[in-house]
């Protein structure tokens, strides 16, 4: 078995896999207050409910954006699993061409979930993670990385527009019937979530349109990330909602690296 890690800015999703299986995924809050030993507390318990024994994981690998945080899990992983982690980072093998001005800036989480679209569908692809920034990541097919676009998560926007706003108050992420709304709730709903829908819709269109400049088929359009439910179901450009697309990333680069 191994152990995939995916650090965000706001959770850290862990999976296990045995083979090509996913056999189990799990979420946690990031937290660069924690300690390695706290942190493999938690996981220690997470294996134990799904009865898993932390003894037949023989591999790991990690992907991160939080730069803080990489010693208390790598020294976790260390301790309690007794095996070196593999870091996505520079000199790491991926199979994908990064045409970004400096390599080194691309987040590893984009190149993860290039590095599975790329694997998976074989074709020119827009990628969009919805996550605490949302971004939207353009790939040739025949594997160049060429960059794309970041923009502020949903969550972030929602919550700049309750702070921002004295009398407006903290509203739950949900999509309203109607945008004619009758309250200030249901109107900031509306116009978070409805509003988001069409700055996506917006940029995946531009981007497939710069792609096909290039000489490319339509791009197929890839989503993931915690909210990508939510508001590609609303988005007639968004192709394919694949949720686990970061975790198949991390285990497909990690079997890059070891395989003989």
């Amino acid at each position: 078995m191994i152990l995939v890690l995916d650090v965000g800015n706001t959770n850290i999703v862990l999976g296990v896999y045995k083979d090509k299986n996913l056999l189990v995924e799990w979420r946690l809050s990031t937290d660069v207050l924690r300690s390695a030993d706290e942190y493999g507390i938690q996981v220690m318990t997470l294996f134990s409910q799904k009865k898993l024994n932390l003894e037949e994981v023989k591999g790991c690998i990690i992907s991160s954006v939080v730069p803080s945080i990489m010693y208390s899990l790598e020294h976790m992983i260390k301790k309690y699993f007794e095996i070196a982690p593999l870091v996505v980072g520079p000199g790491v093998k991926t199979g994908i061409n990064i045409k970004y001005d400096n390599p080194r800036e691309v987040g590893a989480d984009r190149i993860v979930n290039a590095v599975a679209a790329h694997e998976i569908y074989k074709r020119a692809l827009v990628i969009i993670d919805f996550g605490t920034a949302t971004t939207f990541c353009a790939i040739r097919a025949n594997g160049d990385y060429l960059g794309g676009t970041i923009c502020p998560g949903l969550k972030i926007s929602s919550e700049a527009l309750f702070q921002k706003a004295s009398k407006l108050p903290r509203v739950e992420l949900i999509k309203p019937q109607s945008l004619i709304c009758k309250n200030t709730v249901s109107s900031m709903q509306a116009g978070i979530v409805y509003g988001y829908i069409g700055q996506v819709s917006y940029i995946v269109s531009k981007i497939k349109s710069e792609l096909m400049e290039l000489g490319e088929e339509e791009p197929l359009v890839v989503a993931t990330g915690g909210l990508a439910k939510l508001i590609s179901e609303e988005c007639s450009n968004v192709d394919v909602i694949n949720p686990f697309l970061t975790l198949e990333g991390l285990r497909i680069i990690y079997e890059k690296n070891t395989s003989q």
